[in-house]
């Protein structure tokens, strides 16, 4: 039960949590990047870059994912991909995605893409703060248990 990072647009809070658990752990966590990452230390913590381009680091994360693993993504249509491949996905806010919720979620991206390629000035996320960070770490460490459970 690995956990695959797409670590291009992942903050730094999370990548520090994932960075510890793995080794509490002892997951083999893999963040997939089109840049050079720094990361400690650990036989559990491993990188992975890919070319740059649009959605290149999504692809390959698809491509490896197997069922039971965890992906760690902010973006729909990966989550999306992950879910249908049998994995888990869960964002860098602490929001499971699930099958039941994920079709409304793509719904409601493809409909902000929209508006945006209308013209329409949506805005963007609310910065990352503390409470995410803390979602975040519950929602890993439940994922991390029930897999100890399984």
């Amino acid at each position: 039960m690995p956990i695959w990072v797409d670590a291009d647009a992942c903050p730094i809070p999370v990548k520090e949590i994932l960075y510890r658990a793995a080794h509490r752990a002892q997951v083999v966590t893999t963040l997939v990047a089109n840049q050079g990452l720094r990361v400690p230390p650990s036989p559990f913590i491993k990188t992975q870059q890919v070319e740059k381009g649009f959605d290149v680091a999504d692809h390959v994360i698809a491509q490896q994912v197997k069922p039971g693993d965890l992906v760690i993504t902010g973006d729909i249509p990966l989550a999306s991909w992950v879910i249908d491949a049998g994995g888990e996905a869960l964002n860098p806010r602490g929001e499971i995605y699930t099958r039941e919720t994920i079709k409304a979620r793509l719904g409601m991206r493809n409909f902000m893409e929209e508006l945006r390629s209308a013209g329409v000035q949506t805005g963007g996320p609310a910065p990352f703060n503390a409470a995410d960070k803390q979602r975040f770490a519950n929602a890993l460490d439940k994922w991390l248990v029930k897999g100890k459970l399984d």
